[in-house]
Parts: structure tokens; C-alpha cells; sequence
């Protein structure tokens, strides 16, 4: 079921409970008005006759002036019946119906003459019996009738109330889906455009933002998103381009070199040299697949990585050793700023395979755009961060390019020359983020770039 549907169909039937609560409400109100209203003239009819019994010394002398009674007072009270009994000995002393057996229970005169007071309902008569002790001579007096204008108007009240339910309840159905329409059409229309978006017209795909209600802060969010998809889309577009060129260019090196090689016989040492410009190739490939392994592998979803405490300090040594190893040439200074009181304090929450790629990425950078192949690193702390700095003496980074070093497959324009690809930086930004944590860089050209990571400690 359509939104448009939904919204008229629940509209009209909150409205219509609503309002039949409302008519049930007023309608059993207004017969219980009619009712108390009703029994207050029974009542008051009774007791005028009980006023008038007792004036006279003896009831049956009195009989005359009630019977003139009945024919001056109430004459509105339809199908009226009155009986005045002896309270002595329940005996009938008048009736206003002639031949008619007339007798109320032994029960019920008891009760009235113990209580003062009834009423109940006799069929469609409503019956009120008095105890009149007011004059000399205390009767029982019994009135009952039938509230014949009263039932007819709370009758007539009954079908107005259904009659207007029925047309309001068409109305609200009508009414609500015209106005359902008119709230849901701007997502008609939101729909409409999201339809004419696909993948080639994503950049431009934008759609129009009308008001300031939740329809289109919605459609805000939408285009925020497209932004989102199509930086992504540039993204892996470049990501993929700049791949393809980088895996090709050592491809066809070492291809063009092989086939030469091959194209005639050579001498020893001709072919030592092609084979070790062949390695070289190979060694790039190698770093090249590596590093794509790591930018992928850094891609994966927080929720899919082990994370468990990992001491800084001893990582940053085991990447001390492991630069050392690879380079004989490298050399790293590792400083603490201050000395912690407890492990904690140089303990994150992380994954050891990704930080150790994070921080053999910067001190590898660091010793190798380093003129004396250094790497000065340095660990410090406060009250929620573990703070490490890699410091390096080496050609630096131009200013308007810092904010680019971290992008896929980017190289500042003075590291064209020296060995590498532009993925290590994006790799460790990503790492960082995985972890919560923060990565910036300071550079001057011709003295040197400081890299500073800052990540949660336990």
C-alpha cells in the first residue's frame, strides 16, 4: 500500500474513532440526563400526591381531591399509573386505573418503606415508589410512566449522530487523501528525479531542494550522498588508473628488456647487468602489490579487525629492527619526551598487523628522503593520547601540496625522482582513522618533514 494510502487511511480513522467516541459520549449523557430528569418529575409527582393524602384526617375522605389532582397536574406524563398503599398493611387505598390488577411485591414495599425511596425500570416505564411520613397519615406512593417525548428525542438524537457520522466519516476520507496527496507529492517528485540518476549522469544528478521540512532536509542528505558516491567513484576511477599505469610501467620494462635479451647472444656480464635491472623491476612490482594489498586490506570494515592492546613503545622498536634489517644503512633514534608511570598510558586499542604497517611506512619514508638515511622518532603522552612524531632532515614537501600527500598514487612534484609509488601515506591515513586516531604532517622545503600520530590510549 502506497504512503499516500496509509497516511488518508490513518488519518480517517483516528478522526472517525475519535469522533464516534464523541457521539457515543454524548449520547449516553444525554440519556441518562433524560433518565434523572424523568425521575425527578416522578418524584415530585409522588410527592405532591403524599402531600395532598396527608392534609386529611383520614385517607379515603381524601380520595375526592387526589382524584382532581389527577385530572389538573402532570397531564404531559404519558401512560401515567399511580398507587397509594397503607404502609401498615400493604393494602391498595387508591389506583388510578380502574379494574386493572395493580400490585407492587411484598419486596419492593418493603424496601421503599425502609429506604423512603426507588425507582427502576419496568419495561419502557420508568417506576419511582416514595415512603411520604410528611403528615398525619404516612402513605406509600407509587408513580410510574412512560417518557415518551424523552425517548423520542433521544432517539431522534441517535440518528442525527449516525447520519453525521457517516457523511463526516466520507468526508474525512475524502479530505485525508487530498491532503496525503499534497504531503506525499514532494517525495513523488523526489522519486521522479532519483529514477533519471545512473552512473553517467551521477556528478550532475543533484536534486532540487524545496522548503525547509523534513522532505528536504531529505533531499539535502540525498545530494550530500551523491557528492559521497561520486568523490568515490573518482576515487576508485583514479585508484584504478594510476594501478593499471603503475603495474604496466615494470611489466613492459622488464618485458622490453627480456626481449632484447633474447634477440641475440650476449656476454656474461651483459646479461648480470640485464638480470639485475630485471630484479629491480621486480622488487618495484613486488612494493607496488604490497602496497596495493595494504590500501586494501587498511579498506576493510573496523568491526571485521581484531583489536586488542598493543604497547607503542615495544612496536616502535620491533620497527627499529625491522628498518635496520632491510637497509643496513638506516638508522633510528627513538626518544621518550617523558617516562610513563603506567603501561596503559603507551597502550592503544589495535590491530598489530596495521599499525606496524602504519609506522614502518613513516620511519621507511623518513630514512629514505633523509640525507643521512635517519629517522628520529619520538614517543609522548597525555592525559587520553599517545602522541609519535617521525622526524626527518630530508628534501621536505612544498606547502600547497601538503594537503595532497595522503591521496592515492600521489608523489610531490621534488619526490619524482627517488623510488616509490604515492601509496604509503594513503595507507597510514587510513589505518589511523581505523583506529580513531589523528594524522597531520609539517614540512619545510630543503629541511625536513615531521609526521605526527595521535591515537587513543587505554
Amino acid at each position: 500500500m502506497k504512503i499516500k494510502f496509509k497516511i488518508a487511511l490513518y488519518y480517517s480513522l483516528s478522526a472517525a474513532l475519535l469522533l464516534i467516541t464523541f457521539a457515543t459520549i454524548a449520547y449516553l449523557f444525554t440519556a441518562k440526563l433524560r433518565r434523572e430528569e424523568y425521575i425527578d418529575r416522578l418524584e415530585y409527582r409522588a410527592n405532591s400526591i403524599g402531600l395532598v393524602l396527608s392534609e386529611g384526617v383520614q385517607i379515603k375522605a381524601d380520595l375526592m381531591l387526589l382524584k382532581k389532582l389527577d385530572q389538573t397536574a402532570f397531564q404531559d406524563l404519558f401512560q401515567e399509573t399511580i398507587v397509594v398503599y397503607n404502609p401498615h398493611n400493604y393494602d391498595i387505598v387508591y389506583a388510578s386505573i380502574q379494574n386493572q390488577a395493580v400490585k407492587t411485591s411484598q419486596n419492593a414495599l418493603d424496601y421503599i418503606k425502609r429506604n423512603k425511596f426507588i425507582s427502576y425500570r419496568d419495561g419502557q416505564k420508568e417506576v419511582v415508589g416514595i415512603y411520604h411520613t410528611g403528615g398525619k397519615v404516612p402513605v406509600i406512593v407509587i408513580v410510574s410512566a412512560f417518557d415518551k417525548y424523552g425517548y423520542q428525542n433521544v432517539e431522534n438524537l441517535r440518528r442525527v449522530l449516525l447520519i453525521e457520522l457517516i457523511v463526516v466519516v466520507v468526508l474525512l476520507v475524502v479530505i485525508g487523501y487530498f491532503f496525503a496527496r499534497k504531503m506525499v507529492k514532494p517525495i513523488d517528485q523526489l522519486v521522479q528525479q532519483v529514477n533519471t540518476i545512473n552512473a553517467n549522469n551521477l556528478q550532475h544528478g543533484q536534486v532540487a531542494v524545496k522548503g525547509k521540512d523534513e522532505i528536504a532536509q531529505l533531499a539535502i542528505n540525498f545530494n550530500t550522498m551523491l557528492q559521497r558516491l561520486s568523490d568515490s567513484f573518482d576515487l576508485q576511477k583514479s585508484f584504478v588508473s594510476n594501478a593499471s599505469h603503475e603495474l604496466r610501467t615494470p611489466l613492459a620494462s622488464m618485458i622490453s628488456q627480456l626481449q632484447v635479451a633474447a634477440g641475440k647472444e650476449r656476454s656474461k656480464e651483459d646479461y648480470q647487468e640485464l638480470l639485475q635491472s630485471v630484479l629491480e623491476d621486480a622488487e618495484n612490482l613486488s612494493d607496488l602489490t604490497n602496497g596495493l594489498l595494504q590500501l586494501a586490506h587498511s579498506d576493510l570494515n573496523q568491526q571485521r579487525l581484531v583489536f586488542a592492546p598493543v604497547r607503542i613503545d615495544e612496536l616502535l622498536l620491533e620497527m627499529h629492527n625491522l628498518v635496520t634489517l632491510k637497509q643496513k644503512q638506516n638508522k633510528i633514534d627513538i626518544t621518550f619526551l617523558q617516562v610513563p608511570e603506567y603501561d596503559e598510558f603507551i597502550t592503544c586499542n589495535g590491530n598489530e598487523s596495521l599499525l606496524k604497517v602504519l609506522f614502518l611506512n613513516l620511519i621507511e619514508n623518513a630514512c629514505k628522503f633523509s640525507s643521512n638515511k635517519r629517522a628520529e622518532v619520538s614517543i609522548d603522552f597525555d592525559d587520553t593520547q599517545i602522541i609519535v612524531k617521525v622526524i626527518d632532515d630530508g628534501i621536505g614537501i612544498p606547502a600547497e601540496e601538503l594537503s595532497k600527500v595522503f591521496e592515492p598514487f600521489y608523489r610531490a612534484q621534488n619526490a619524482s625522482q627517488i623510488r616509490g609509488h604515492g601509496l604509503g601515506l594513503s595507507i597510514c591515513k587510513k589505518i589511523v582513522l581505523l583506529h580513531k586516531g589523528h594524522i597531520s604532517v609539517q614540512s619545510t622545503v630543503g629541511k625536513g618533514t615531521t609526521f605526527e600520530v595521535i591515537l587513543p590510549h587505554l
